[in-house]
């Protein structure tokens, strides 16, 4: 099972890109879950979210406290306590920043593999708004493999109707500009 924690911020989308990778596992025949956790409902407050993908059904039902993959859509929850909690040793960091990923290795000294995006420029550039989720989730998929792009995009299409092909460009862009370093631990 592979099981990815989410930090974002409210108004970034972190929860809708745990539920778009979590259905576009589900298309491609495997299992999956998402979910989200919030504090107070409100713009700019943080938010957590978490995606769970199997080959096989899942029957956890509980919060990810060790998670494989950290997904950062906002760089500055990176000082606040808690975000790099729990990531197994070996686990991949994806982050939303203009910074490299060796900018990052203090902060998440057991991740083997950091990447970074600069998903709001990008977002900012394309769709005229700092919503992150499709930049972080083109990174997410180059980082990882998770998902094929191409099932992203199926359900950009579905979901994002008129405001479709700037999300589909917005992972596209993203995929291609995300920096990946990889190290032993």
């Amino acid at each position: 099972m592979l099981e990815i924690r989410w930090h974002g911020r409210g108004g970034q989308g972190a929860v809708t890109a745990a539920e778009i990778l979590a259905t576009a596992v589900i298309n491609e025949g495997r299992y999956a879950q998402a979910f989200a956790a919030f504090g107070p409902e409100r713009r700019g407050a943080p938010v957590l979210a978490f995606t769970r993908i199997s080959d096989s059904e899942i029957l956890l039902r509980s919060q990810i406290y060790e998670p494989d993959v950290i997904v950062v859509l906002d760089k500055n929850l990176c000082t606040m306590e808690g975000v790099s909690d729990g990531l197994k040793h070996g686990g991949t960091v994806v982050l939303n920043t203009n910074a490299p990923p060796e900018s990052f290795v203090s902060t998440f000294p057991q991740a083997s593999r950091i990447a970074t995006v600069n998903a709001t420029k990008i977002a900012i550039e394309i769709i005229g708004s700092p919503i992150t989720n499709t930049a972080i989730l083109g990174a997410l998929v180059k980082v990882t493999g998770i998902a094929k792009m191409g099932t992203l995009e199926d359900i950009f299409n579905e979901r994002f109707k008129a405001y479709a092909e700037k999300n589909v460009n917005t992972a596209r862009r993203a995929y291609g500009e995300t920096t990946i370093m990889e190290r032993d631990v």
